[in-house]
């Protein structure tokens, strides 16, 4: 049955008048009769005697009232408790990080904790391979990604920095130790990029197939970690782009890590399934968003 009848039938039952049931039900009066009839007809008989001057219930209306009206104050009140659940900010909230949690990622924790002492943060690791796995499965409520998005089921939120790029080569290789490259260089390293379901898109972006000006760039394999990839750049098996932050964070005596310049700056965000939006993600993408136009404002935010 539909419940917008049902509710129409319980409330005119209250207020015995159809505007003022139309009123209270944001409906048109001619609406609130449409309803009635159609539920009138689906029961098989009339709810409410009507005139011009006065509106009551029949005995069938009496009864099915009061049969009724248990049921429709338990529907009524597992909607408005599942409403005040979506709008409470309290419980505990999984997030989700690609390879390292890099100060953008703790900054924005801690501001959120600050704000919202009643819940409780916990932080899982994603795969680049899969970066989008672990909130499609419900094993993370929002995660720190890469954007712009892809997905028409995932929403994001605003650019927390933007950051440049580094290669990683082994120190062995002959680009080890340079100042700097530009993007068009890539076109002879061959480049080790992310294997998994990862999309198309993902994978261009974190492994670009050409450079630039439209160089092709050599493959030297696929892995599924950040660290399995420094692995194989250690060993001089190929070279990978590396965020800056997360190449600072990995400085290791056998790897090194080469400025690049002229590539589409990398953008991290915040990433969670649409459908799956809670008053605790909003309220923690909010508190993310002014921790990183705090740090913008100071002059601490993470570009580089």
């Amino acid at each position: 049955m539909d419940f917008r009848e049902l509710e129409c039938f319980v409330v005119l039952s209250e207020e015995l008048h159809f505007a003022r049931t139309a009123d209270r039900l944001y409906l048109s009066p001619a609406r609130v009769s449409q309803l009635l009839r159609s539920l009138e007809s689906r029961i098989g008989g009339r709810l409410f005697d009507r005139t011009s001057r006065r509106v009551r219930l029949t005995p069938l209306g009496e009864r099915f009232l009061t049969d009724l009206r248990p049921a429709y104050d338990g529907l009524r009140g597992a909607v408005s408790r599942a409403r005040a659940a979506a709008r409470e900010v309290a419980g505990t909230l999984r997030v989700g990080f690609l390879a390292t949690p890099t100060d953008a990622v703790t900054a924005s924790v801690r501001a959120f904790e600050r704000g919202h002492p009643g819940c409780a943060t916990e932080l899982v690791e994603i795969p680049m391979s899969d970066p989008f796995g672990k909130l499609r499965a419900g094993q993370v409520d929002v995660a720190f990604t890469l954007l712009p998005v892809e997905e028409p089921d995932l929403a994001t939120g605003p650019a927390l920095n933007r950051v440049s790029h580094r290669l990683g080569v082994s120190v062995g290789h002959p680009l080890a130790g340079r100042p700097g490259i530009g993007a068009e260089e890539l076109a002879g390293v061959p480049l080790i990029g992310f294997e998994g379901p990862a999309p198309r898109w993902w994978k261009e972006r974190t492994a670009p197939s050409v450079t630039p000006c439209g160089r092709p760039i050599p493959r030297a394999g696929a892995v599924a970690t950040a660290q399995e990839g420094l692995t194989q750049v250690a060993l001089g098996r190929g070279g990978m782009l590396f965020c800056t932050p997360t190449a600072e964070h990995h400085r290791r005596p056998d790897v090194s890590f080469v400025p690049v310049s002229g590539l589409p700056p990398s953008i991290l965000g915040l990433t969670w399934v649409r459908a799956a939006e809670t008053a605790v993600v909003r309220a923690f993408v909010e508190a993310a968003g002014r921790e990183a136009a705090a740090r913008e404002a100071s002059g601490a935010a993470l570009v580089a």
